[in-house]
């Protein structure tokens, strides 16, 4: 028999995880480049890898892989904004949908950022601006907040690409959604971080419906999420076709578990 493993870092790497919050698509440009009111934002948080989590649902586990790959389980070091192009590069060499550098940027910057996006700049493809937050109070709070439930695995037949509604007043919603979040975030205001992410969904459903309803993807998606945020602050979706469910609250929600934010880089 072999001898247990004591460390888990030692099987799945030490980067990290990361969690995409509200204002998630405005980081492609081809919704960018419809925002009337540039830019708009989305939320990227550093998670730590205490465990493995699912495969194609929402966390970026494909970008983090390559960076596995290439890195050899431990983020090297050098300038954080660098090391994003060169995955980004990496990931995204010959492929027809690139992934957007959200997932780059969320596995390599730690704590707590609001990413935001001007179709103006670099043609959408970077943020023009960062804004992280490392300070341990408000990772606690977000941790002790922020509850999540595993749902399902993206379907291989699947895409979110299908049906688009690009108008400039969703798009500009979806971006207003991601500083809300970040706002609510810093003031540790519960009601406004689940409101940030029912405009979030509310804003998929409209500009991309198949992220949430598709023939391959299961029928309970939305009245799932409908039940969550109704009986929560709030609630949204890990990603397209579900994945994870994040949930908004300040009382235990059952068969949820929480996070641990990476405030320093490891």
């Amino acid at each position: 028999m072999s001898k247990p493993v004591n460390n888990i870092s030692r099987i799945i790497g030490k980067i990290q995880y990361r969690l995409a919050l509200a204002g998630g698509w405005i980081d492609q440009p081809f919704v960018s480049k419809h925002n009337p009111t540039p830019p708009g934002s989305m939320v990227v948080v550093a998670v730590q890898p205490q465990f493995r989590w699912m495969d194609r649902a929402g966390i970026c586990g494909s970008t983090r892989s390559v960076a596995m790959e290439l890195w050899g389980g431990k983020l090297p070091d050098e300038k954080p904004e660098k090391l994003v192009r060169i995955l980004y590069e990496t990931e995204n060499k010959d492929k027809a949908d690139p992934s957007g550098s959200q997932d780059m940027i969320g596995i390599i910057y730690p704590g707590i950022s609001r990413l935001d996006y001007d179709y103006g700049y670099e043609g959408g493809i970077f943020p023009r601006h960062i804004e992280s937050i490392n300070d341990p109070d408000i990772a606690q709070w977000l941790q002790t907040h922020l509850y999540i439930l595993p749902v399902n695995t993206r379907p291989d037949s699947y895409s979110p690409l299908g049906r688009q509604n690009l108008t400039a007043e969703w798009v500009q919603r979806l971006g207003q959604s991601g500083r809300d979040c970040f706002d609510a975030i810093i003031n540790m205001d519960l009601a406004m971080l689940g409101a940030s992410f029912n405009a979030c969904m509310k804003a998929w459903q409209i500009l991309m419906p198949d992220i949430v309803e598709h023939p391959s993807l299961p029928k309970d998606l939305m009245p799932l999420l409908e039940y969550y945020q109704s009986a929560y602050a709030g609630a949204m979706y890990s990603g397209c076709g579900g994945g994870y469910l994040y949930v908004a609250s300040e009382r235990k929600v059952p068969g949820a578990f929480q996070i641990k934010v990476r405030t320093a880089r490891k």
